[in-house]
C-alpha cells in the first residue's frame, strides 16, 4: 500500500463536513433509482432474465442487468464528485481501481449474457487483481511483502466471489454490501488523527453506497430485478479494494494482539460473505459436491428451511452483518483485551448458530452431525468432535479463559497492569480444576439437545467446585497474596452463564428462531403433559407433516394463556370459531382418561357444524 500512502500524503484534501459525503451518497442513490427501472426494461425486452432452475431459489422469471445500474450510478457519482472537488486529488491508484472495477463489471456482464466457464471467469479476476496490486493495492498484514502480495490477491478474488455466492436470495447481497460499506465508512470517518484517511477514499465509498442503496429498493423481497454476476462481482470487488485501502497495517515490531486487530477489522466488516462462503464450501466438500455448482444450501436457505420467511431470513443475516460491523468499530473505541473478549463471545455464538444451521437437512445424504454420512473425513470428524467429547473440552477451555480474563477486566475496570502476571500464573490452575470438576460431576456425559433444569443444577455444582478448588490451591501455595476474591466471584457468575447458554444453545435456537413449519394445521385438544408430549413429537418429527396452531382445553384457568409458546384457544364452546379462524385440518386429542368419549363428542360436534376435520386420539404404548 506504499504507493497509495505516498500520494495521499501529497493530497490532504479531506472535507470533514459530513454533508458533502451525504450529498454524494444522495446523488448515487438518485441515479440508481432512475437507472434501475431502465435496466429492468432493457433486460426484459432483450430477453435477459433469470429463469427458475432446480438449484436456484427464485420461482419466477426476473430481469437481470441490475448490476448495470449499480455500476453506472457509482461511476457517474464518482466522476461528478471528482470534477467538483478537483481531479488532482483523485490520484492514479484510484483511477486504476475504477478502471479495474469496470473490468470486473464487464467480466460479469459477459457471463450474464454468454455464460462463460467458471475457470475462465476466475482467471480474469486474478489478472485484474494483479493489475491492482501492481499499482499499490496491497494488504499490510505481515512484514513480508511477498506474503502480503499473495494475501492481497486471495483477498480481492475471495471477497469478489464471496458476494457472487451470497447473491442467492432477494436483497441479500446488496443489503449486506450496503451494511458492510456503511460500517467501513464509519470506521474510516471516525478513525483517530486528522488527515489519516484521505477524502478521496470516503468520496468513492459514498458514491458506491448510494448506488447500492438505490438498487436495493428494487431488489429487496419481492425483487423485480437481479444484479446478476455483473453486479455481484462489482460490489464485492469494490469493497475488497476499499478495505485494502483503508485497513490498518501491521508495523514492524508490533505484537500479536495488534496483528489480530489489524486482520479482524476488515474480516469483521465483510464477515457474512466470508462466513457464508466458507460454510457452504465446507459443507459441499464434506458431502462431495462441487463447490462451483449452485444449490439451496446457503445460510439463507437453511434459515428458510427452519421456518423463517425469506424476508426474515435475510433480515437475520443483516443483523449478523450489523453486529459484526459494530465489533469492528469496537476495536477503535475499546482496549484490545476488551475487544478480543467481545469478539470471542460473539464468535462462539456464531459457531453455535451455524452448527445449528448445519444440522438442517438440505442434502439427500445424512447430515455430518448425524454420524451416518458417507466418506472418509466425515466419520473421523464425528468421532473426534462428538463421540470423544473433544469439542466440548476445547469449548470449555475457551469459556474458562474468557470468563476468568473478563472477571479480571471487570474487577480492575479494564486495566490489568501488574495483575496480568497473576492472571497468567493462576489461569492453568483454574483450567485444570474446572475441567476436572466437569468430569467428576458428569458434565461431559450430557446430551446438549436434551439439556434440562436438572442439568443446569449439575453445571452449578461443577462450576462451584471448579471455583472453590483453585482458591484453596492458591491459598496453600501463595497464601492468596495479590489475588482478588472478587475475581473468583465474578468468574463463577460468568461461567454459569456461559456454560448454561452453550449447553442450551440448540434448544434456545430451536425455540427462538424456528418459525411455524409447513404442514397440516393441527389443533391439540388437551394442554396437559400428554398434549405437550404430542407437541414435542410434532415439532421434532417433520415426517408427520404437521404444524401445531395451538391448544384447546376444558380447564378455564389456562384458557387464553400460552403453553410452550402456543396459545390455549378455548374450550369446547369455541371449537367452531377456532376451526374456521385457523383453517384447522386435524384435531389430536390427548387426555389421560376418557379420550375415546372426547373423540366421539368432538366428532359429533364437527359433523353438526359441518367442519371437515380429522379427529384422532393419542395413546402411549409401552411393551
Amino acid at each position: 500500500m506504499s504507493i497509495l500512502d505516498n500520494r495521499d500524503r501529497r493530497n490532504k484534501f479531506r472535507p470533514v463536513n459530513i454533508h458533502i459525503y451525504l450529498s454524494i451518497f444522495g446523488l448515487g442513490c438518485a441515479l440508481s433509482l432512475v437507472l434501475t427501472p431502465l435496466a429492468r426494461r432493457i433486460a426484459i425486452k432483450s430477453g435477459h432474465v433469470a429463469v427458475p432452475k432446480d438449484d436456484r431459489w427464485h420461482r419466477k422469471e426476473t430481469a437481470l442487468f441490475g448490476g448495470v445500474s449499480i455500476f453506472c450510478a457509482t461511476l457517474a457519482a464518482w466522476l461528478l464528485a471528482a470534477f467538483l472537488t478537483g481531479w488532482s486529488h483523485f490520484t492514479t491508484p484510484y483511477l486504476v481501481m475504477i478502471l479495474c472495477s469496470g473490468g470486473i463489471f464487464a467480466l460479469g456482464l459477459v457471463d450474464d449474457i454468454f455464460n462463460i466457464d467458471p475457470q475462465h471467469k476466475l482467471a480474469g479476476q486474478v489478472i485484474i487483481a494483479a493489475i491492482l496490486i501492481f499499482f499499490g493495492f496491497r494488504l499490510g498484514w505481515t512484514d513480508s511483502r511477498t506474503l502480503n502480495l499473495f494475501l492481497s490477491i486471495l483477498w480481492i478474488v475471495g471477497i469478489t466471489n464471496a458476494f457472487n455466492l451470497l447473491d442467492n436470495m432477494d436483497g441479500l447481497a446488496s443489503g449486506i454490501a450496503l451494511i458492510a460499506g456503511s460500517f467501513l465508512f464509519l470506521y474510516l470517518y471516525l478513525a483517530p488523527g486528522p488527515g489519516h484517511i484521505p477524502a478521496t477514499l470516503l468520496v468513492t465509498l459514498a458514491a458506491y453506497l448510494g448506488a447500492v442503496s438505490g438498487f436495493l429498493v428494487y431488489n429487496f423481497n419481492p425483487a423485480s430485478i437481479f444484479m446478476g454476476d455483473a453486479g455481484s462481482l462489482f460490489i464485492g470487488f469494490v469493497l475488497a479494494c476499499l478495505t485494502i485501502t483503508g485497513a490498518p497495517s501491521q508495523g514492524s515490531g508490533q505484537g500479536f494482539l495488534h496483528l489480530t486487530s489489524v486482520i479482524a477489522i476488515p474480516v469483521l466488516i465483510l464477515f457474512i460473505p466470508i462466513l457464508d462462503t466458507g460454510f457452504v464450501s465446507l459443507m459441499r466438500k464434506l458431502f462431495r459436491r462441487p463447490i462451483s455448482r449452485g444449490g439451496r444450501d446457503h445460510s439463507s436457505h437453511r434459515l428458510v428451511a427452519i421456518g423463517l420467511s425469506e424476508r426474515k431470513a435475510v433480515l437475520v443475516l443483516y443483523l449478523f452483518a450489523a453486529v459484526s460491523g459494530l465489533m469492528a468499530l469496537a476495536f477503535n473505541r475499546l482496549s484490545t483485551g476488551s475487544s478480543l473478549v467481545l469478539l470471542v463471545i460473539y464468535l462462539l455464538f456464531v459457531l453455535f448458530f451455524w452448527i445449528y444451521l448445519a444440522r438442517v437437512k438440505v442434502y439427500a445424504e445424512e447430515s455430518i452431525v448425524s454420524g451416518h454420512a458417507k466418506g472418509l473425513l466425515t466419520p473421523i470428524l464425528i468421532e473426534i468432535t462428538f463421540k470423544r467429547r473433544l469439542f466440548e473440552v476445547l469449548l470449555d477451555l475457551v469459556l474458562i479463559t474468557v470468563a476468568y480474563y473478563t472477571a479480571y477486566l471487570l474487577r480492575f475496570e479494564g486495566f490489568l497492569g501488574p495483575n496480568f502476571d497473576f492472571f497468567l500464573n493462576s489461569l492453568p490452575v483454574v483450567i485444570a480444576c474446572q475441567i476436572l470438576s466437569f468430569y467428576i460431576f458428569g458434565v461431559y456425559r450430557g446430551v446438549w439437545e436434551n439439556t434440562s433444569i436438572r442439568d443446569l443444577i449439575t453445571y452449578g455444582k461443577a462450576i462451584t467446585a471448579g471455583t472453590v478448588t483453585p482458591i484453596l490451591i492458591l491459598l496453600f501455595l501463595y497464601r492468596f497474596s495479590s489475588f482478588s476474591r472478587a475475581v473468583f466471584v465474578i468468574y463463577w457468575g460468568l461461567m454459569l452463564i456461559l456454560v448454561s447458554l452453550s449447553r442450551l444453545s440448540f434448544r434456545l435456537l430451536e425455540e427462538g428462531i424456528r418459525g411455524r413449519p409447513e404442514g397440516k394445521s393441527v389443533l391439540v385438544y388437551g394442554a396437559g403433559l400428554g398434549g405437550q408430549m404430542v407437541l414435542r413429537e410434532i415439532e421434532t418429527n417433520r415426517a408427520l407433516d404437521m404444524a401445531v396452531v395451538g391448544f384447546m382445553d376444558d380447564n378455564p384457568r389456562i384458557q387464553k394463556r400460552k403453553i410452550r409458546g402456543y396459545p390455549v384457544l378455548g374450550g369446547m364452546e369455541e371449537l367452531g370459531k377456532v376451526l374456521s379462524t385457523y383453517d384447522i385440518e386435524e384435531i389430536i386429542i390427548s387426555f389421560r382418561e376418557n379420550s375415546s368419549s372426547k373423540k366421539r363428542e368432538l366428532r359429533e360436534l364437527c359433523d353438526k357444524i359441518g367442519a371437515e376435520v380429522a379427529v384422532k386420539e393419542t395413546r402411549l404404548t409401552i411393551r
